[in-house]
């Protein structure tokens, strides 16, 4: 089998993480290299994994807690990508998980370098919440991940002007993926370069502070609607619940696939308009596959009652509905070193 490059990228909810790693695979595709990824959440269901699939890319997931915390799960879902032969795996934590020199990158550097070839950490960062850390939870997170990074960069900046001085990119539309790929990949940056000093209890209730929410189900109709018709009105009415409730938005993320396309809606926030990719003019279909992640500040259960209020709303019969909503127990992670790994 060859020996593929795995690259890390972190960074807050709602950074661009997926996009990003969608454009690089793009890139490298044009390039003539087999990209895969593998993607990390605390829960099932994931937005993301649909969304990856829906764009052609080999993916694998590891669910149930963090990288750190199933390390074992992170090596045997790249193990299972590696018999595709990928150049490249790009791996994806969980947005609210930071200590990954610590816990993933330094063990992979000490047992695993032979099978992988290991790319810097590169942490992702949306302007608008570097820029509004007014929950002190949230600031934790943030500010710890960055501190972290070997690569930090800044996205979005198709729609904000950013320093010179900053690696900046659009993972939107690409600009400035090619040359961030160019610079991880030429073997001039440190890898795994840092390591935190932190404060596990302190990390534990900042992600306790986070309610967890992933949802989906068939979803069928009479008369039929197109995705746009159906999620449109849906994710506003729960983007006002939320507000209305005094939760803040960490990151909403809705998919829908129907037979004629499909439809990803995403928001970072509680007042703002939501990110769209896919199909507008997807056909009305009477059967949608929806999938559903909500990371807010608010207890689990008041969570819970929100979201079973706000699918009163959502029109036609529910079918294969699984629901799960907690606020995510203290990180353990498997390997946790204390020093770098040359």
């Amino acid at each position: 089998m060859t020996q593929p490059w795995l690259i890390p990228v972190g960074g807050f909810l709602g950074a661009g993480k997926t996009t990003l790693i969608l454009s690089a695979a793009r890139i490298l595709s044009a390039r003539g290299l087999k990209c895969a990824a593998i993607l990390n959440d605390q829960g099932g269901d994931l937005v993301d994994s649909a969304y990856v699939a829906a764009q052609g890319v080999a993916s694998n997931e590891v669910t149930g807690g963090c990288f750190c915390c199933r390390f074992s799960d992170l090596i045997e879902k790249a193990d299972q990508l590696r018999v595709l032969a990928p150049d490249v795996i790009f791996i994806e934590p969980v947005g609210s998980c930071t200590d990954l020199s610590a816990t993933i990158l330094q063990p992979l550097k000490r047992e695993f370098a032979r099978e992988y070839r290991l790319a810097p950490l590169t942490v992702v960062v949306d302007p608008v919440r570097a820029a509004d850390l007014a929950d002190p939870h949230i600031a934790f997170l943030f500010e710890s991940q960055c501190e972290e990074a070997d690569v930090l960069l800044f996205n979005k900046s198709d729609v904000h002007d950013l320093s010179a001085e900053q690696r900046c990119v659009s993972a939107l539309t690409g600009d400035g993926v090619a040359a961030w790929l160019d610079e991880i990949l030429g073997g001039a940056l440190p890898i795994g370069g840092k390591l935190l000093q932190i404060d596990y209890q302190k990390y534990a209730r900042a992600e306790a502070a986070l309610g967890w929410l992933n949802w989906s189900a068939t979803v069928r109709l009479s008369p039929a609607l197109s995705p746009a018709a159906l999620i449109g009105p849906w994710f506003d009415s729960l983007q006002d619940a939320l507000y209305s409730a005094g939760a803040s938005i960490a990151h909403l993320k809705l998919f829908d696939q129907t037979a004629s396309g499909y439809l990803r809606a995403a928001l970072t926030n509680n007042a703002g308009d939501p990110e769209v990719a896919g199909d507008l003019t997807a056909s009305p279909e009477s059967e949608h596959a929806l999938r559903l992640n909500l990371r807010a500040v608010i207890d689990a259960e008041p969570l819970r009652t929100l979201f079973a209020k706000a699918l009163a709303s959502l029109p036609g019969q529910r079918f294969d509905e699984r629901l799960q909503c907690f606020s995510p127990a203290p990180p353990q992670p498997e390997h946790r070193y204390a020093e770098m790994v040359d």
